[in-house]
């Protein structure tokens, strides 16, 4: 049995593997959860649903949406293809997708980011994770995604 109970080793633990991050790679604490799952207070930020191998080996946004926030390539060992998370893609009037929903505000991001729900009041595919965040770890997302 690993650290943190697992079966399988997580962040860190393979040499050369899976990067270790420090709190100081990241200007702001949005960033650093994007990237690591993890806040600025060192708590790993539960999730339920998404992929098994996220909470295995503590993923993150970026495992699905990559650096850019733009997605488009199938999750490991899955079928779903993580969409552009980009502010400005979310709250466009303007989608690329066959089926457009109602562009994003700060508290549907919010809620599709905590319950899954997207801006149209659907739910999104159990790939998505539902991240239990505090409203501080939140709303520093949504200022992140900003920033993309």
């Amino acid at each position: 049995m690993y650290p943190g109970g697992g079966m399988y080793p997580g962040r860190g633990m393979y040499p050369g593997g899976y990067p270790s991050y420090n709190i100081s790679d990241f200007e702001s604490n949005g960033e650093l959860i994007y990237y690591t799952g993890f806040n600025e207070s060192g708590e790993r930020i539960e999730t339920e649903y998404g992929p098994h191998w996220l909470y295995v080996h503590g993923g993150s946004c970026v495992d699905c949406h990559r650096t850019d926030g733009r997605g488009g390539y199938p999750v490991m060992m899955g079928y779903a293809i993580p969409p552009d998370i980009r502010y400005e893609t979310l709250t466009s009037e303007e989608h690329e997708e066959e089926e457009g929903h109602p562009p994003y505000t700060d508290e549907t991001i919010k809620r599709a980011i905590r319950e899954g729900i997207d801006s149209a009041g659907e739910p999104l595919d159990l790939t998505m994770p539902r991240w239990n965040m505090t409203d501080k770890d939140v709303n520093d997302v949504v200022e992140y995604l900003k920033t993309l």
